[in-house]
């Protein structure tokens, strides 16, 4: 299957750096969390991507043309008519197609955008700022054996912000915690696998994939649930950079499952 990743948005949460960027492109240890989601996929055997850009889509475009420049040691031989020799240079087993999905068009025109790129198979889908330990492989079966037209994966993120323990007249603070996971309600972290009928459920480049189309889908009873126990993390804002960051600094990212 194809991996499909949305990667056009604005970014606006965390404007202090993509006012300069593109999100997908924000880097993570050196590298735009873009490049570790398709790292991560590739673990799984998924290498053939379409990448749906649209705000300095360029910049997805230049990456991926410059590749080597980008993940390998380069020498410039002035001195010998201008050669450029690629030392250790990374070549992964993909095959990226980056398609203009336009500036103003929303996630579910975005995916209608790309369905000739798909044909009429099966594909995977996932947003360009989340990054966890899904099992993919799982996911994958769970959708076939299901018989759905899509299957999301939910999760229930830890919540940022301490709980208040509170008497029953709510009068008096009895305790403090941290907010843990069953605390929170299941909530979509994107990495679906999409049958070619959710096309016929996306009207234009106006609708939100998250609203119409999969509440339509759920009406339907054409609508799958992976639940996902372990880690992921959206991009969100700046904290939540920081928070990748200091994970890939310390060697403790979670989605990190490839070798080096």
């Amino acid at each position: 299957m194809k991996v499909v990743i949305l990667a056009g948005g604005l970014g606006t949460r965390i404007s202090e750096e993509s006012h300069l960027l593109p999100k997908p492109m924000i880097e993570i240890g050196g590298a735009p969390i873009l490049w570790h989601i398709m790292k991560y996929y590739s673990h799984f055997g998924y290498n053939e991507f379409i990448i749906c850009c649209g705000y300095k889509g360029y910049v997805i475009k230049e990456f991926f043309a410059d590749y080597y420049l980008h993940r390998s040691d380069i020498t410039f031989d002035f001195a010998d008519g201008n050669n450029i020799i690629v030392h250790s240079n990374i070549a992964e087993p993909w095959k990226v197609t980056v398609v203009d999905t336009g500036q103003k068009t929303q996630t579910g025109g975005r995916i209608k955008r790309i369905r000739d790129y798909v044909k009429d198979t099966p594909f995977m889908m996932t947003y360009g700022d989340g990054v966890g330990n899904i099992d993919i492989g799982a996911l994958a079966s769970h959708h076939k054996s299901s018989g759905m037209a899509a299957t999301l994966t939910a999760v229930q993120p830890s919540g940022r912000y301490g709980v208040l323990d509170l008497d029953e007249d709510k009068n008096r603070v009895v305790g403090f915690r941290e907010k843990a996971r069953e605390d929170s309600n299941w909530i979509n972290a994107g990495f679906m696998v999409l049958e070619p009928e959710v096309f016929d459920y996306i009207d234009g480049d106006s609708t939100f994939f998250e609203r119409e189309p999969l509440e339509r889908m759920s009406a339907d009873d054409k609508l799958g649930v992976y639940r996902h126990n372990g880690y992921w993390q959206c991009m969100d804002t700046q904290r939540d950079k920081n928070v990748l960051e200091a994970l890939w600094n310390q060697n403790r990212a979670p989605w990190k499952v490839w070798k080096d």
